[in-house]
């Protein structure tokens, strides 16, 4: 009998040793769907309209939805704006996605602000940073919590999209400067052959 009690307490400290092994399953993140749409966004950009990289400015504007009962803000501590990849820009671009689960989210990439939030809202100028590539864009704000958890969000939406045009990284100047120099050599080269000519000839 007491054998048998050996094997059992034997069986249990295996299962518990293996339980303590095994990965626990990731814990799903904030479900944009489960969010409140609490906050009204709104972007200087036009639906359709072409801004530059590294040259033009993108105002965004935010606050509380007047339709919110009051006190919905009580949680709200900060603001985080992103601009996000429109429908159009994630066509066949698994990395560039949108996900339900924000922690898994692909189409946010670009973080333009985090500040404290106001209740009274903000507003805020940006300048399209030189790294953002060329494609179709809208602003998402989200209210996060005292932990940094989005608690609530607003989005000027993918109907009012506008565009990005990104630096291809060849810049104006520098093909300017390479037929400047493309033009000399071919100077050179003629010059020299005249000369070598003339050499010659003496």
């Amino acid at each position: 009998m007491a054998t048998q009690g050996g094997v059992v307490s034997a069986s249990l400290l295996l299962v518990l040793l293996l339980g303590a092994c095994l990965p626990t399953p990731a814990a799903a993140g904030v479900l944009l769907s489960k969010l409140p749409k609490a906050l009204a966004v709104t972007a200087s950009a036009k639906s359709g309209q072409v801004l530059h990289a590294g040259v033009d400015k993108l105002t965004v504007t935010w606050f509380l939805n007047t339709s919110e009962p009051a006190g919905t803000d009580a949680g709200y501590k900060n603001v985080k704006v992103n601009l996000c990849y429109a429908p159009a820009s994630q066509k066949d671009r698994g990395w560039r996605k949108s996900n339900d689960d924000l922690s898994k989210d692909k189409a946010c990439q670009f973080k333009l602000t985090q500040q404290a939030y106001a209740a009274s809202g903000s507003s805020f100028e940006y300048t399209v940073a030189r790294d953002i590539p060329t494609g179709s864009y809208y602003v998402r704000a989200y209210a996060l919590g005292a932990s940094g958890t989005q608690v609530a969000y607003g989005q000027t939406g993918a109907d009012a999209a506008f565009d990005v045009a990104g630096i291809t990284g060849i810049h104006g100047s520098i093909k300017v400067a390479a037929g400047v120099f493309s033009a000399f050599s071919v100077a050179a080269l003629a010059f020299f052959f005249v000369i070598e000519n003339r050499k010659k000839n003496k």
